[in-house]
C-alpha cells in the first residue's frame, strides 16, 4: 500500500488481496486487483489528488458494479484461452491461426 493510506484502506487492500488469492488469482495480479480497487475507492470518496473520469462518474463502487465493465465482451474469450486449450490437445499451426481459426479447430 501506499505511505500515508488510511488503515481503512490497508484492510480493504488486504481483504481484496486475499479475496482474490482465494479465487486462485497469482500473488501478483492479486496485488495489482487490490490496488485498483483501493485506489478507485480513494478517488471516489476524494481521497486522492487525480480522478478519472471512469472512477467518479458511475456513481456506483466496484462490488455495486459487479464486474459490469471488467468483461470478456461480446468477442468471447480472448485469443490465450483458445490458445492455450489448442496448446493442450498439441495443434500445429495454432500461433499463426487467428482466435476464429482456433475456435473452429477446437469445434467451437
Amino acid at each position: 500500500m501506499q505511505t500515508g493510506s488510511s488503515s481503512k484502506r490497508e484492510r480493504q487492500y488486504e481483504h481484496v488481496k486475499k479475496s482474490a488469492q482465494d479465487r486462485g488469482e497469482s500473488t501478483r495480479r492479486a496485488k495489482e486487483i487490490a490496488a485498483r480497487t483501493v485506489n478507485k475507492e480513494r478517488a471516489r470518496s476524494g481521497e486522492s489528488k487525480t480522478a478519472s473520469k471512469s472512477s467518479t462518474r458511475d456513481g456506483k463502487s466496484a462490488p455495486q458494479r459487479g464486474g459490469q465493465r471488467w468483461h470478456s465482451g461480446s468477442e468471447g474469450p480472448t485469443k490465450d484461452q483458445p490458445y492455450e486449450e489448442a496448446k493442450k490437445r498439441d495443434i500445429h499451426g495454432r500461433s499463426s491461426m487467428t482466435k476464429r481459426q482456433m475456435e473452429n479447430v477446437l469445434g467451437r
